[in-house]
């Protein structure tokens, strides 16, 4: 049975431990997820991809034969590193201070609650003497603030665990998301020629080459199918430097564009398009692809999804179907074709401001929640 008084102690624990990133610091609070799932008889598992950073995984082994018990797996994935603390707060950002129904401090949204909860279902499922047929997963990540690279990324890559579904713990209020859109990162670089500022005309502005294809990456006219939970793409301009002196033409300036596109739009005509853009203004140009990150959806009448909403329900909440204009975990389960949708208990509008805060009472409803999830996933068949 979940337990909200020990569930809101543990979530003051791991607000306690600082778990920064950058610069990356997890490696306390590792060790601490880590001992505790060992304390409960799981089988746990530490994997390292970066120095003094490792992810945590504990499985409840179910009773089916070990290849299916497998197979068959239910994957609970929180992250466990946060943003920077940064200066400014009021209240205590590792998570002394309880103000009516609110627990605030520096994760409390985004993610420690969340890992809180998943912790706190595997002792309440071990208390209870409950035995799966189907292996139950809890994979405590890190870096997920800067990409994953260190993290579930790896960690599916090489295939350390390959579940039949994936239930991301890193949403607010019961959110749950079935959908995101893509990313593309990118850096345009522009060469001109220096020349005098009086004389202009003897060089070639960088510059100015960058600003008029940054007017027209901004009037794309995006062809796509409009999604019933998603906005339309958008492009933004995130950075910008250039030249040296303002009496001397430039002859380099770079930018980063942020491109977020909808499912069924192709990366490659996007990346195309937008070279074309680039070269119609510039001689002399690159264009560099720092990062992408494939849209992702998941039928929102899939039967885990039914599943959590009924869960929920239960608890006398809600299970709004959302889609993300951000970037989630969940889009690296598409390449592995492993479905997966997002959900979490943390506040809305809270994660990595001043003052970040969850509230109690959704914390305990969400536990309770996840637990009955769990089980009715090893239900199905």
């Amino acid at each position: 049975m979940i337990n909200k008084k020990r569930l809101i102690a543990l979530t003051q624990k791991v607000l306690s431990i600082d778990s920064q990133n950058p610069p990356g610091k997890e490696l306390k609070l590792a060790k601490f997820i880590e001992a505790d799932m060992r304390s409960l008889g799981l089988d746990v598992k530490t994997y390292t991809y970066a120095k003094n950073r490792p992810n945590i995984v504990a499985t409840l082994k179910g009773s089916l034969p070990r290849i299916k018990a497998k197979k068959e797996a239910l994957l609970l994935t929180p992250h466990f590193d946060t943003v920077p603390i940064g200066d400014g707060w009021k209240f205590d950002p590792f998570g002394s201070q309880i103000i009516g129904d609110k627990l605030y401090g520096r994760g409390t949204s985004d993610d420690k609650g969340n890992l809180a909860s998943s912790m706190e279902v595997m002792r309440s499922l071990v208390e209870d003497g409950f035995m799966p047929k189907k292996d139950i997963v809890m994979a405590a990540t890190v870096d997920e603030e800067t990409g994953s690279h260190y993290g579930i990324v790896p960690l599916l890559d090489k295939k350390v665990f390959t579940p039949k579904f994936a239930l991301v713990l890193d949403s607010d209020e019961f959110d749950t998301i079935i959908a995101q859109k893509g990313l593309f990162h990118m850096n345009v670089q522009v060469f001109g020629k220096k020349a005098h500022g009086a004389y202009n005309w003897l060089g070639e502005n960088a510059i100015e080459a960058a600003a008029r294809i940054i007017a027209k990456l901004k009037k794309i006219k995006f062809k796509y199918k409009k999604h019933p939970i998603l906005r339309p793409p958008t492009i933004n301009i995130g950075t910008i430097k250039g030249g040296d002196k303002v009496n001397m033409v430039a002859d380099f300036c770079e930018f980063s564009v942020d491109l977020r596109f909808l499912p069924g739009m192709d990366p490659k005509d996007l990346l195309a398009e937008i070279k074309e853009i680039v070269r119609s203004e510039a001689k002399r140009s690159k264009v560099i692809v720092d990062d992408l990150q494939q849209p992702y959806e998941i039928d929102p009448k899939n039967k885990y999804v039914k599943l959590w909403g009924d869960a929920v329900k239960v608890c006398k909440a809600n299970a709004i179907l959302k889609g993300s204009e951000g970037a989630t975990v969940i889009t690296f389960f598409k390449k592995h074709k492993i479905p997966a949708f997002a959900t979490g208990f943390g506040a809305h509008g809270t994660a990595h401001t001043n003052d970040e805060y969850i509230h109690l009472s959704t914390l305990s409803k969400g536990t309770k929640a996840l637990e009955l999830f769990v089980k009715a996933y090893d239900e199905t068949c």
